[in-house]
């Protein structure tokens, strides 16, 4: 590893320990939804090109009245992308710049990253996902890993695992795992009483946070530790020195998901 890599690691590893420590400048949003709300904490600090963009977006009222439009048990849930204004199709949120990516902290379950298109890192724009799972061992790694900028707080997850645990439908292109409640007549197109609607999203604390134990563990996918490796022994008579060791990460598939007009993936 570089002497640049190995301080940029440290200085990762300390403001990690320093933000599960204070939380200075930590902003809580809650997350309005029919079936409850949830709280999230954003990591302000750690990844805040990603929280500037998602408080935008929030702060613009763009997130109202919006659909959690995919569900994938044991995986994921995902929103922000369409809106439900009373009628099918839906409408697409639009969209600012892409942001930079972020990837400094770990794909753990009740963390909130940014959904984003595939092959390509610095796509990510209104589009989220919670974890519902530890998941990484795939989205660390993959299209140089995936932003994870909050988590959810307190027994917020009781309402995500609900949404997560509802029946889907297949309404075609970003809408093929669409979860619906109370959906019987498949012959009618679903309404305001089967659509997971965000009614809002709203900042409820914009103060410094005294949460603790929240920052999930770094993304050594992208950010690994310096080498363990012992220095090689040179006392050999030839003055041959030995190989330094280093890191490989190998690159896995993308992870290609349907999706309309812009619609991002996970």
């Amino acid at each position: 590893m570089s002497h640049t890599s190995f301080h940029r690691w440290r200085a990762l590893a300390a403001s990690a320990a320093l933000c599960t420590a204070s939380y200075s400048h930590a902003t809580v949003v809650e997350v309005q939804t029919v079936l409850g709300n949830f709280e999230i904490n954003l990591f302000d600090e750690t990844t805040p090109l990603t929280v500037a963009n998602f408080l935008d977006y929030v702060n613009n009222g763009a997130y109202t009245d919006s659909i959690v439009h995919r569900t994938d048990p044991g995986f994921v849930i995902q929103g922000g992308g369409f809106t439900y204004d009373g009628a099918l199709p839906f409408d697409t949120i639009p969209a600012n710049d892409p942001v930079m990516n972020e990837p400094e902290l770990s794909n753990r379950r009740g963390t909130i990253a940014m959904a984003k298109l595939g092959g390509d890192a610095n796509s990510a724009t209104t589009q989220w996902f919670i974890n519902l799972s530890d998941n990484q061992g795939n989205l660390d790694s993959q299209n140089s890993g995936f932003t994870v900028f909050g988590i959810v707080l307190g027994d917020g997850m009781d309402v995500v695992d609900a949404i997560g645990a509802l029946p889907r439908f297949n309404f075609g292109g970003a809408f093929g795992t669409l979860p619906l409640r109370d959906y019987t007549d498949t012959t009618m197109d679903p309404d305001e009483d089967n659509i997971v609607i965000v009614n809002a999203i709203v900042v409820t604390d914009s103060t410094v946070s005294t949460n603790t134990d929240l920052l999930p563990p770094v993304n050594v996918a992208q950010n690994p530790p310096p080498s363990t490796t012992p220095p090689a022994d040179n006392n050999d008579g030839g003055g041959g020195g030995g190989a330094g060791g280093a890191f490989a990460i190998g690159a896995l598939g993308w992870f290609v998901a349907s999706r309309r007009r812009r619609a991002s993936s996970v």
